[in-house]
């Protein structure tokens, strides 16, 4: 990144090379002046549509700063707006006692599950519970920490009687995509909805037909565009925050409620799951 290299502010370096940019990279340059803020935490779709421009004009401004691109930019910014410790750890001081730590972090993640209970659609909920029913096959993709997120929720469904299968892998999630069917379910988890290895895998899950559930924190992401159903957590994370637990503990409460309604509406087959998979594993315990 060209602007880590000369130690040079990036917003400074939007201001200096403002002349030079085409009319829509100025377009989204007068955004992020204004609302440096606002961007750290938005999608490459969010801020696209908030600039009043394509996404490929945000990945072209980008550029041009000598960013890799959107995220490395996002980086930058927050390198700009707060310091070390801050961008780590959010609201969390150095000199807090740790009965102070103790009580925000709590506070922040009880927050981020009401947030996520008020912002989930039922109605979407809903639509994903009638979907798992039905399928022949589920199948979770993640990657980096959403993977150990889809993993969990392999073992969950697996658990309640499901052919359920998970892949953290860009080339296995790739492979896996591309031998699903109309009868099969794809779940992407990203916090960001950004990820490109997930995206491109569930590019290829839809193609070939299968519904694509998108679990994300952003309701305008590359990934949403290629969901037919869009389960929302809320826990907005700086770059420097990602794979916060924060971020996983509201993921897990949505696969949580899913998990239960699916439950509830199948007893008699999840109930015999759940029975027949503890006794596979009750000599395994002490």
């Amino acid at each position: 990144m060209r602007k880590t290299e000369q130690n040079i502010s990036i917003l400074i370096m939007i201001k200096s090379v403002y002349q030079s940019l085409s009319k829509a990279e100025q377009k989204v340059a007068d955004f992020v002046l204004k609302n440096a803020d606002e961007t750290i935490y938005s999608s490459v779709t969010l801020l696209a549509e908030k600039a009043g421009v394509g996404e490929t004009s945000v990945i072209r401004f980008c550029r041009k700063l000598g960013c890799r691109g959107f995220q490395d930019f996002k980086l930058s910014i927050a390198q700009d707006l707060v310091n070390p410790t801050e961008q780590v750890n959010g609201e969390i001081k150095e000199d807090d006692s740790i009965e102070t730590i103790c009580n925000k972090i709590t506070s922040h993640n009880i927050s981020a599950l009401n947030n996520t209970t008020s912002l989930l659609s039922k109605h979407e909920l809903m639509k994903a519970t009638n979907t798992f029913e039905m399928a022949k096959k589920i199948y979770f993709f993640g990657i980096g920490s959403s993977g150990i997120t889809a993993n969990d929720a392999k073992y969950r469904f697996m658990r309640l009687g499901f052919n359920a299968d998970s892949a953290t892998d860009s080339h296995i999630i790739a492979m896996n995509a591309s031998l699903v069917s109309k009868e099969d379910v794809v779940v992407g988890i990203s916090s960001s909805g950004s990820t490109k290895d997930l995206v491109e895998g569930i590019k290829i899950g839809k193609k070939n037909g299968a519904h694509i559930i998108a679990l994300t924190n952003h309701a305008k992401s590359p990934i949403t565009l290629y969901a037919d159903t869009i389960l929302l957590s809320a826990s907005k994370e700086t770059p420097f925050q990602g794979g916060a637990f924060a971020s996983k503990i509201a993921q897990i409460h949505v696969l949580d409620l899913l998990s239960t309604l699916i439950a509830l509406n199948q007893k008699d087959r999840t109930y015999s799951a759940i029975e027949k998979t503890a006794k596979a594993v009750v000599d395994k315990l002490y």
